[in-house]
């Protein structure tokens, strides 16, 4: 009755590159933090939190690779430890959010005053992260198409980039107005940014812990494509959720026209839901007619 197919690690394959990412990242939030305290730029102190909470994403991406590929010795996960990268992923909100409003605050804060920023100290950090990001980028772009897990992490550092941009572009005005001013403005520009980036990323880890639909995935669509295999007569208890980043998980009661298709309404519904919709473990009950149980049941 249960059917279900191995969950590949692609994320494994590219674990090289999440730990080159990892290092290079760390490294530069240490020193955009020292400068960005030594200068009193708000830009800096900004874009060094919205780093640290990258760092957080990509340690736990490295992470959540790890554990995934370690066997229960309890006996009591049943489902492994996938769920360690939604968890750390949580976390990463609440880190962004936290920094997000402090910047916000700092920036409001400021208003009115003429605070003295070294232009030069914005610029060159600025630039540095830019061609730090650049490299990250390369790096993990061979593993985005493959790997969610990896994908989150391309965008990640995708969003690092544009943040390099807005400090290089706050130390600009700086410099050719004379304003202090601009680097609050700026900073108030991230805030927003990654507070924004924060609840889309909240939104969808909210969604995995609360077992939705996967996105961009139409229950009515999966019925419709179980009942159109051979030797299927009905389709009911259907469930699809998300397990971790990648992996789609299913459970799912299909009447069979009669006892001799049992076997091949359970392989043609497995090839249809992982071809099709890239549900690579499925528990699939074949039955002759839905068992008085099964009407009971309303959830």
């Amino acid at each position: 009755m249960g059917a279900g197919h191995g969950h590949g690690h692609a994320a494994g394959r590219h674990r090289w590159r999440l730990a080159v990412a990892f290092g290079l990242v760390a490294s530069f939030f240490v020193v955009e933090l020292a400068v960005g305290l030594l200068s009193g730029s708000l830009a800096l102190l900004s874009d060094a939190g919205h780093m640290a909470a990258d760092v957080v994403a990509l340690g736990a991406a490295l992470v959540a690779t790890k554990i995934a590929t370690r066997p229960d010795r309890s006996g009591r996960r049943t489902y492994g430890s996938y769920r360690a990268e939604v968890f750390a992923s949580g976390l990463t909100v609440l880190i962004m959010l936290g920094v997000a409003v402090y910047v916000a605050a700092e920036a409001v804060a400021r208003i009115g005053d003429e605070p003295e920023v070294q232009s030069t100290a914005l610029l060159v950090v600025g630039a540095l992260g830019l061609v730090v990001n650049a490299v990250c980028l390369v790096l993990l772009r061979a593993g985005a198409d493959e790997s969610l897990n990896v994908r989150g992490a391309y965008l990640e550092v995708v969003a690092d980039a544009a943040g390099s941009v807005g400090v290089i572009a706050a130390g600009v005005l700086v410099a050719v107005t004379g304003d202090g001013t601009w680097d609050a403005a700026v900073a108030g520009a991230i805030a927003v940014f990654v507070a924004v980036r924060a609840v889309l990323l909240g939104r969808q880890v909210l969604a995995v812990l609360g077992q939705h639909v996967p996105e961009g995935m139409a229950v009515d669509e999966v019925v419709r494509d179980l009942e159109a295999v051979a030797g299927v007569a009905g389709v009911h208890d259907l469930h699809v959720w998300t397990l971790t980043s990648g992996m789609n998980v299913a459970t799912a009661h299909l009447v069979a026209v009669d006892d001799s298709t049992h076997e091949a309404v359970l392989a043609g519904a497995q090839a249809v839901l992982l071809e099709r919709h890239r549900i690579e473990h499925a528990t699939l009950q074949v039955e002759c007619a839905p068992s008085r149980q099964c009407h009971e049941v309303d959830w």
